[in-house]
């Protein structure tokens, strides 16, 4: 079965090529579709010469996935973030997954790079939580059959946790995977504003949202969370060429990943609520 990867983008000119340049030479038989949501940098300049297709869609991590997953060819789709490694035979363990026709869909194990103590922890609680509720967020590297991404109804349109509702609308479908391959991502998002407090407050938010607490609460919360400022040891500690720590967590988060068959607004206030997130997501990345 032929698979396509779909990869969300964003102002992603300083890591995109190099991003695209590996899923190359790692998956050479992948089909690769990239989808900008508004860039205003060089990103879709860089991404024409490595991918198969360059799609431009409305700002919004859900929204431009299921654009790119519309377009694709394969039967198998992966979505991967910008800022993620995928390891070596990575395509033949998915494609060996979905051999059983029982398996609806997956992921990776992660590894947040570069490697610190508190990385190794989280990487080992997140992985084993993964396993034990069968909930997983969109870094991991999710991946199905087209048919079972269209049976779901794709990601649901919500600025925040549409990669969870997505993961769980999947394992209704079969049974899900984690596999014990890695797939690496940056720590970016965790360095920006303290790794131990980052953790912890996504570590919250996953117990909140594993409790029923409705995604406005999330969202106000994560918002208010984006505005906060890191330690002077953290931000030291941060990308030496980022001047803007807190921009470059919002940039990391210009969707926040996904919940579980709920309606994304089954409300008008929710939905306005969601629409109001989306637009200051993408309008503080112009």
């Amino acid at each position: 079965m032929r698979l396509s990867i779909i990869v969300p983008v964003l102002n992603e000119a300083q890591i995109v090529r190099g991003f695209l340049a590996h899923l190359r030479a790692t998956a050479p038989g992948a089909e690769i579709i990239v989808v900008d949501g508004g860039s205003k940098d060089d990103t879709l300049a860089l991404c024409r010469s490595f991918a198969d297709a360059v799609i431009e869609a409305p700002c919004g991590r859900a929204r431009q996935m299921n654009v790119g997953a519309l377009s694709a060819r394969g039967e198998i789709l992966w979505f991967l973030h910008v800022d993620s490694r995928i390891s070596a035979g990575s395509i033949g363990a998915i494609q060996n997954a979905l051999s059983d026709p029982s398996v609806a869909g997956g992921c990776f194990r992660l590894e947040i790079v570069p490697s610190r103590t508190i990385y190794l922890v989280r990487d080992a609680i997140g992985n084993m939580c993964v396993d034990l509720f069968r909930i997983a967020l969109g870094d991991r590297g999710f991946f199905c059959r087209k048919e079972n991404f269209l049976a779901v109804g794709g990601y649901p349109d919500q600025p925040l946790l549409e990669d969870a509702d997505f993961y769980c609308k999947l394992r209704e479908l079969g049974r899900v995977r984690q596999l014990p391959l890695k797939i690496q991502t940056s720590a970016r998002r965790y360095e920006a504003l303290g790794p131990i407090r980052t953790s912890a407050f996504y570590l919250l938010i996953m117990t909140l949202y594993l409790a029923g607490v409705k995604l406005p609460i999330l969202t106000r919360l994560v918002t208010w969370f984006a505005t906060k400022k890191a330690p002077n040891a953290f931000l030291q500690h941060a990308d030496s060429n980022n001047t803007n720590a807190r921009e470059r967590y919002l940039q990391a988060h210009h969707h926040v990943d996904g919940l579980n068959g709920r309606p994304a607004a089954p409300a008008a206030d929710r939905m306005k609520s969601d629409n109001e997130l989306q637009a200051r997501f993408c309008e503080s990345r112009k």
